[in-house]
């Protein structure tokens, strides 16, 4: 398992998972709908299974891509700690198994679950033809919120599809500085993205207008629905994390992008999905 977890990077699971929980919990207190632990526990399982499916799936694509870039030779795959058939196979048991834990939800989540699947493993190809890959990745895990409010009450939304797309513009945004560390191998290699094919300037100015829609994404649902001053601050962090990266990351100096792409991002999801929550709870006073 071990193995496992380094191969699709477990710990990375931080962006896209406390939006998947706002998703959940925005459908369990602003509706009739009532809390369902086994509900939530299936919802993480689907979490878990799909993001194992794109990241191994990821790998597996990538694996001869990996083994020339300096950055990334030592991954599992191109190092020889995980098979490429062994990565194969985690990928047809996890999109199973994500298939089968939808079917336990409701029919909807089961109906949209190829769907699903479909969108968080074709981005591992787009790199080879698009330099919009970026936002391609940003839909897969844009997925999250609006797919745990179905999960809870079976019907669309709009306030939750505001947070998918607050989630589409951070991550396409974060995912142009990571790609900074690559521009020169992408070009050599032929292989497409925003760096590539923009250069590091505009590239990150890209990423600037891109974090200022996600900002709006979080902050427009107050339109909607009634928020304390709890949801604000988490509002105000979100947004400072946003900016933070921009300041660590420059055009002369892109030695800080993992940072801005870890620390800094990890922090804006977990802390924003923190406010969220208690904001909500102390709101409605919910019981489990």
């Amino acid at each position: 398992m071990k193995k496992y977890f380094s191969l699709v990077l477990f710990a990375h699971s931080v962006f896209a998972l406390p939006f998947a929980l706002i998703g959940f919990f925005l459908g369990v207190t602003t509706t009739e709908n009532p809390f369902n632990w086994l509900k939530l526990v299936l919802v993480l399982l689907c979490m878990v299974f799909a993001r194992n499916s794109a990241m191994a799936f990821n790998r597996y694509l990538d694996r001869n891509i990996d083994a020339k870039n300096p950055r990334t030779k030592m991954r599992d795959i191109p190092a020889g700690k995980v098979s490429a058939k062994e990565a194969l196979l985690f990928v047809i048991i996890n999109c199973i198994l994500f298939i089968l834990t939808t079917a336990f939800i409701n029919n909807l989540c089961l109906y949209l679950s190829p769907v699903a699947l479909f969108v968080v493993l074709f981005y591992s190809y787009t790199k080879r033809f698009t330099a919009l890959c970026h936002l391609v990745l940003g839909l897969g895990l844009s997925l999250a919120p609006i797919g745990a409010y179905i999960a809870v009450t079976g019907v669309f939304n709009l306030v939750p599809v505001l947070y998918s797309f607050a989630v589409l513009f951070w991550v396409s945004g974060f995912d142009i500085i990571y790609a900074l560390q690559d521009e020169d191998f992408d070009r050599d290699e032929k292989l497409h993205s925003i760096p590539a094919a923009l250069g590091i300037k505009n590239a990150l100015n890209l990423s600037i207008g891109l974090h200022v829609l996600s900002a709006l994404c979080v902050i427009l649902p107050v339109c909607f629905t009634t928020f304390s001053w709890v949801y604000y601050v988490g509002v105000a962090f979100f947004c400072f994390m946003l900016i933070n990266q921009h300041l660590l990351v420059k055009p002369n100096d892109i030695s800080k992008v993992n940072k801005a792409f870890a620390t800094t991002n990890g922090m804006a999801s977990v802390i924003f999905a923190i406010c969220f929550l208690l904001d909500a709870f102390l709101r409605t006073n919910y019981n489990f």
